[in-house]
């Protein structure tokens, strides 16, 4: 019975101790000026400052992909699917469909150092926010124009319009 006791006495000193260094690290921090995160950056209006090399959703420019897999063969996790056709009487390859599942990705930007012609690069986009596993598939051959072709950022809203659109914006810079 005594040891019982000992063990309650134990538990309820080691968590006294915890939330005592708890409360005099959250007096030290406390600052009454600091303002909540949606009125420091009014988000999503406004995009929340990211650092330089800040690796977010990757932009892509449809334009100038010359559909040579690169980058899907350097994905350590295979999140690129690349959709590609011969053009008939050109040289090349036109792009049916550039996809990347962000369920898989990590974002490590190994796709990036690979490309020719450097149509792939890190975007500063953080939140690609969706309700099924169906909205982080991004087929980057049936967004916008602006959003394919590198010009705007990538936001959910874009993705969902992509998924109802019946044929690919653009296909690539051998397009016939």
């Amino acid at each position: 019975m005594r040891q019982w006791f000992r063990d309650v006495f134990t538990a309820v000193f080691t968590v006294a101790q915890g939330m005592a260094i708890t409360l005099r690290y959250w007096i030290q921090t406390y600052d009454p000026k600091r303002r909540t995160f949606t009125e420091q950056f009014e988000y999503p209006e406004l995009p929340v400052p990211v650092a330089p090399r800040y690796r977010g959703f990757h932009r892509y420019d449809l334009t100038t992909c010359i559909a040579c897999d690169q980058c899907a063969k350097a994905c350590p996790v295979d999140c690129i699917y690349i959709g590609k056709q011969r053009v008939e009487g050109a040289k090349g390859f036109q792009v049916t469909n550039f996809t990347i599942d962000y369920s898989k990705c990590m974002f490590c930007a190994l796709c990036v150092e690979p490309c020719p012609v450097d149509c792939i690069f890190m975007g500063a986009t953080h939140d690609l926010s969706c309700y099924s596993r169906d909205g982080c598939i991004v087929d980057f051959s049936r967004l916008p124009v602006d959003v394919a072709w590198g010009r705007a950022t990538l936001n959910p809203t874009a993705v969902a319009q992509s998924k109802v659109i019946a044929k690919p914006v653009h296909g690539g810079p051998n397009q016939a």
